[in-house]
């Protein structure tokens, strides 16, 4: 029998002046894992396969970008497995949404005692919300010695109730904060930021924070009479199309409600897997979804495909529309450019070019849009030709391109709660994770007086319960801003938690 192994690296940060930034990783084991391979058990009895995924949580790092060097983890006869085949670039700011598979892998079975990561900080790109919102690069990475940071071993010792054994039959999970909120600050002064990094991993058995996960790689097969695909893994920032496939592989199973975007076309349910049977073998996709237990499956909500996968035959910026202005251009914030053949690079500020050609797309959608859906607080994925590559003013033109409107999220505090209404307003603190100053809501409304309000920002939440929900609650809220010029509402909830 195998045992199989199941990682989710989770990262929070929270306000740089506090100091905080949290990142975790998330092992459960089980037995009978549906469709992991890459490098396989080889038929022997003493091991399984190990699936390894990693994210972030909400924060104000504008981008926290280092490179993973080792993923190790230790039995307690002393031997060492190492978990990642190839190091693995990683910005941990960009997920604060979902978890990333990151390989299939070979585990040995046994009881572990030690999990150790190395990180390698000499080609960080770590850059750091200011009081105006704008993303500052941090000038120095030190330890908490104040030595400059290089390498650096985080270990987590794994006994007592965060003792973790790896047995057939015997599902565990075990949660691993990469705990910094006593160790990690920033210091501002002047145009100097420095980050002290010393982080500490908590252990934590059977967590319940379930997370949407992705995963990325070229096609291997499809199964359409079984409702389902298999990826070969290709994480974060490595080529989706070429390169050695180390990190193995993993089957998604796919529904009548999956969506799917495919060459910049939207399908749901079979009309879409039959698509994705006719792309050549090895095509770039990309799929979101949730891993189920009992039996243990990856089953995906959405699948992009073909060109709507950043890294083919046009460049990418995805980010945060921060301002609109009448000739269609919109300013993309804490935006990261992914040029064609898959080079990345994060940028704070590109401006976008819409154009009557641009292809327009909805997360979770079949309908039609077009480029006036597009408004202040979007979270986007533009795909299109780059026109000016300079840092200072990068600049995207989406003609003949796509545009992916992706669910935003909104914190603030409650100042309207009208009763039987179905709506209600938050005075703003941040979209999309960016500081709410740097949003500029002009052109919003259906007139000058209509324009969203920051203070007031009025948020239409249809059938959704409120109850629980009072005036001046700090509440997160997931939706669509309303369509360019149609607000008030300004926005559509799909979701609202306090």
């Amino acid at each position: 029998m195998y045992t199989h192994l199941i990682s989710v690296l989770r990262s929070e940060t929270c306000r740089p002046r506090g100091g905080c930034w949290l990142a975790g990783l998330l092992l459960a084991a089980v037995v009978g894992l549906t469709g992991c391979g890459g490098g396989g058990t080889d038929g022997r009895s003493d091991s399984g396969d190990v699936v390894i995924s990693l994210t972030d949580a909400e924060g104000d790092f504008a981008t926290y970008t280092v490179d993973v060097l080792s993923l190790t983890l230790t039995r307690a006869d002393g031997t060492v497995v190492e978990t990642l085949p190839l190091t693995t670039r990683v910005d941990f700011a960009r997920y604060t949404d979902v978890s990333e598979f990151l390989t299939a892998a070979t585990v040995p079975n046994g009881r572990y005692v030690k999990g150790t990561m190395v990180l390698d900080y000499s080609n960080a790109d770590i850059q750091v919300e200011d009081a105006g919102g704008d993303a500052v690069p941090a000038t120095a990475l030190v330890d908490s010695h104040g030595n400059p940071v290089s390498l650096l071993e985080v270990n987590v010792t794994l006994e007592g109730r965060s003792a973790l054994p790896v047995a057939p039959g015997i599902p565990k999970n075990l949660l691993l904060d990469f705990d910094l909120e006593q160790s990690n600050s920033v210091a501002f002064a002047g145009n100097d930021v420095t980050v002290s990094v010393a982080p500490v991993l908590i252990a934590d058995v059977d967590p319940q924070a379930p997370k949407v996960h992705r995963l990325r790689g070229p096609l291997q097969s499809v199964d359409a009479a079984d409702n389902r695909f298999r990826l070969y893994i290709r994480p974060f920032f490595h080529p989706v199309r070429t390169g050695a496939r180390r990190f193995g592989s993993l089957n998604i199973h796919t529904g009548d409600s999956t969506f799917y975007e495919i060459d910049g076309i939207s399908y749901q349910g079979t009309p879409g897997l039959q698509v994705l049977d006719t792309l050549p073998a090895l095509s770039a996709v990309t799929a979101r979804g949730d891993l189920r237990f009992n039996p243990l499956r990856f089953e995906a909500t959405e699948v992009y495909a073909g060109s709507s996968v950043p890294g083919g035959d046009l460049d990418v910026v995805r980010g945060s529309v921060v301002e609109r202005t009448p000739d269609d251009r919109i300013i993309v914030r804490g935006a990261t450019l992914i040029r064609r053949g898959g080079a990345v690079a994060f940028n704070d500020r590109v401006t976008v070019q819409l154009d009557p050609s641009t292809t327009v797309t909805r997360q979770l959608a079949t309908g039609s849009f077009d480029i006036d859906a597009i408004s202040v607080g979007q979270r986007i994925v533009v795909f299109g030709t780059v026109t000016n590559d300079s840092a200072g003013d990068l600049q995207l033109s989406a003609a003949n391109g796509y545009a992916r409107m992706r669910l935003s999220a909104l914190r603030g505090t409650v100042k309207g709660l009208p009763d039987a209404t179905a709506w209600f307003a938050l005075d703003l603190s941040a979209i999309n994770n960016r500081s709410i100053d740097l949003y500029h809501f002009a052109g919003t409304g259906v007139d000058t007086a209509s324009d969203a309000d920051a203070v007031f920002y009025e948020i239409d939440t249809g059938a959704l319960p409120l109850d629980g929900i009072g005036m001046e609650d700090a509440v997160a809220v997931a939706g669509f801003p309303t369509a360019f010029g149609s607000a008030p509402a300004d926005f559509t909830a799909q979701t609202v938690a306090k």
